[in-house]
C-alpha cells in the first residue's frame, strides 16, 4: 500500500531511479552527434535520421499518461521494471538495425519503454520521501535528468568517434538490466488507487498528445500552414480538449481535474512546459553551433557542453537551500530568469569562428537556472496532490514536459529557418543568436508564468507540515 512506502531503503529508491532516469534522459539526446554516421552507413536520408529522434520523441510523449495509471492499477515497481526490459530490448533491436525503417521502428519501441519508465521513477520517489527529505532527493534526480540532456552530445561523440554508433545502445543494456535486477531485489511495491483503467481517457489522451507532437515535430519540415501540419495540431489539440471534458465527467478518471484547482500544481505545470522548451531548443542548437558555427569536431563539441552539464548539477543541489530562503515561487521564478540571462547573452556574443571560452559563463549560468527551476518545479507538483495521486501526477507533468520540449524546439527551428542556414558558418551564427533569443523568451515566459499562477486564486497546498498521507484522495 501507498501508506507503507515510508519503510522502504530510500537510498535504493534514488539510486535506482536516478541510474534509470541517466539512461533514457541520455538516450533522447545521444543519437545526436552519430546522425551522420548513422546516415553513412544505413543509406539514409535527412528526413529519415530525424525520424530517428522524432519517433522516440512522439512514442515517449504519448504514452506517458498511460504508463502512470498502469503503475497506479498494477504497481509501480512491477511497470517500472517491465518498461526498462522494454527499454533494453529495443536498444538492443537499435544496435542490431540492418537498415533505417528498422532503426526507426525500434527508437519508437524505445521511446514507449522510456514513457513506462520516466514517470514511475518520478512516483516512487515522490512516495518514498517524506516531504522534508523529497525536494533535496528531487534535486540530485533532476540533477542527473539535466546533466543527461545536456551531456547525450559528448557521451554519443566519444562512443561513435572512438567505437562505432551500434555501442551507443548496446551500452544500455548492462546498465538497464542491472536497474532492473536491483529494483526488483531491493525496491517495495506500491499501487495508486488501484481504479479500474480509464480506457477512453488512455484513449483521448494518447491520440492526442501523438497527434500535437507530431504537428511540432513535422511543422518546419511540411510547413506550419500545410494540411499535414494543421490537421495534426487541430486534431491533437481537439482530442485534448475531448480528453479534459471526459475527465470531468469520468467515475475513475485518469487526470482529476480537481489537481488544476490546486495553485501549485497548474503554476508547476506551466513552468515546466516553458522550462523544458527552453532547454531543448537551447541545447539541440548549441551542439551543432559549436560545429557549424566554431567548427569543433563531435567529440570536442560533447566537450565542449560540460561546463553546462557541471552547472546543471550545482544548481540542483543548491536549489534546496535557497528554497527554504526565499519560498518556491520565488526560487522558480528567480531560477528562469537566471537561466534566461544566460541564454539572451549568448544570443547577444554568438559570432562564428568566436572564441569557445567566452561561451563558457553564459552556460553556466543558464545550467544553473534551469537546474533550479526544475528541481523546485518538480517538488511543487509532486507535493501538491495526496500521495495515492503521486503517479498521475508525475505522468501529467512528464507529457506536459514533453509537449513543452517539442514545442521550443519547433519554434526555434522555425526562427532558425528564416534568420539563418548551414550553408555558411556566418549564416549559422546568425541563426543561432535568433534560436537563443527564442529560447530565452521561453524561459522569461515562464518566469512570467510563475509570478501570474502563484499568485492566483487556488489553494496552495505545498507546506513542509502538510502531510500528504493525509489529504483526501476521491475525485
Amino acid at each position: 500500500m501507498a501508506g507503507q512506502t515510508g519503510k522502504s531503503n530510500t537510498t535504493w529508491v534514488l539510486l535506482l531511479a536516478s541510474a534509470a532516469n541517466l539512461m533514457v534522459a541520455l538516450d533522447a539526446m545521444v543519437v545526436t552527434t552519430a546522425l551522420t554516421r548513422i546516415g553513412r552507413e544505413l543509406g539514409a536520408t535527412i528526413e529519415a535520421l530525424e525520424w530517428t529522434v522524432n519517433a522516440y520523441t512522439l512514442s515517449f510523449a504519448a504514452f506517458f499518461l498511460l504508463a502512470a495509471a498502469l503503475g497506479d492499477r498494477f504497481g509501480r515497481l512491477r511497470m517500472f521494471v517491465v518498461g526498462l526490459l522494454l527499454f533494453v530490448a529495443a536498444s538492443a533491436a537499435c544496435a542490431l538495425a540492418p537498415n533505417i525503417v528498422w532503426l526507426i521502428a525500434a527508437r519508437a519501441i524505445q521511446g514507449i519503454g522510456a514513457a513506462v519508465v520516466m514517470p514511475l521513477a518520478l512516483a516512487q520517489i515522490g512516495v518514498a520521501f517524506p516531504p522534508e527529505r523529497r525536494a533535496w532527493a528531487l534535486g540530485i534526480y533532476s540533477s542527473v535528468a539535466g546533466l543527461s540532456t545536456v551531456l547525450g552530445p559528448t557521451v554519443g561523440g566519444i562512443i561513435t568517434e572512438g567505437l562505432a554508433w551500434r555501442w551507443i545502445f548496446w551500452m544500455n543494456l548492462p546498465l538497464g538490466l542491472a536497474v532492473a535486477a536491483f529494483s526488483i531485489a531491493r525496491l517495495r511495491e506500491t499501487f495508486g488507487s488501484r481504479s479500474p483503467i480509464d480506457v477512453l481517457g488512455v484513449v483521448l489522451s494518447t491520440a492526442g498528445a501523438f497527434g500535437l507532437v507530431w504537428g511540432l515535430v513535422r511543422a518546419n519540415a511540411a510547413g506550419w500552414s500545410s494540411l499535414e501540419v494543421v490537421s495534426s495540431l487541430a486534431g491533437g489539440a481537439i482530442l485534448l480538449l475531448l480528453f479534459v471534458v471526459w475527465e470531468l465527467r469520468a467515475s475513475y478518471p485518469m487526470i482529476p481535474m480537481r489537481f488544476f484547482r490546486q495553485r501549485d500544481f497548474s503554476a508547476g505545470n506551466a513552468a515546466m512546459f516553458l522550462l523544458t522548451g527552453t532547454l531543448m531548443s537551447a541545447i539541440f542548437f548549441m551542439a551543432q553551433f559549436l560545429q557549424a558555427g566554431l567548427g569543433l569536431g563531435p567529440l570536442v563539441t560533447g566537450l565542449g557542453l560540460l561546463p553546462w552539464g557541471a552547472a546543471v548539477v550545482i544548481g540542483g543541489r543548491s536549489a534546496v537551500g535557497i528554497a527554504r530562503r526565499v519560498g518556491d515561487a520565488a526560487t522558480i521564478v528567480l531560477a528562469l530568469l537566471v537561466q534566461a540571462a544566460g541564454l539572451a547573452w549568448m544570443a547577444l556574443i554568438a559570432r562564428a569562428g568566436m572564441s569557445y571560452v567566452t561561451l563558457i559563463a553564459p552556460m553556466i549560468l543558464a545550467g544553473v537556472g534551469f537546474a533550479q527551476a526544475v528541481t523546485i518545479t518538480q517538488k511543487v507538483v509532486i507535493g501538491a496532490v495526496a500521495m495515492p495521486d503521486i503517479g498521475k501526477a508525475s505522468g501529467t507533468l512528464g507529457t506536459i514536459r514533453q509537449l513543452g520540449g517539442a514545442l521550443g524546439v519547433a519554434i526555434a527551428v522555425a526562427v532558425f529557418s528564416r534568420t539563418g542556414s548551414y550553408v555558411t558558418p556566418v549564416a549559422f551564427a546568425d541563426g543561432f543568436a535568433a534560436a537563443m533569443g527564442v529560447a530565452a523568451a521561453f524561459s522569461l515566459a515562464g518566469a512570467a508564468a510563475g509570478v501570474i499562477l502563484f499568485r492566483a486564486p487556488g489553494r496552495a497546498l505545498t507546506t513542509s507540515s502538510a502531510p500528504l498521507s493525509t489529504r483526501s484522495d476521491k475525485a
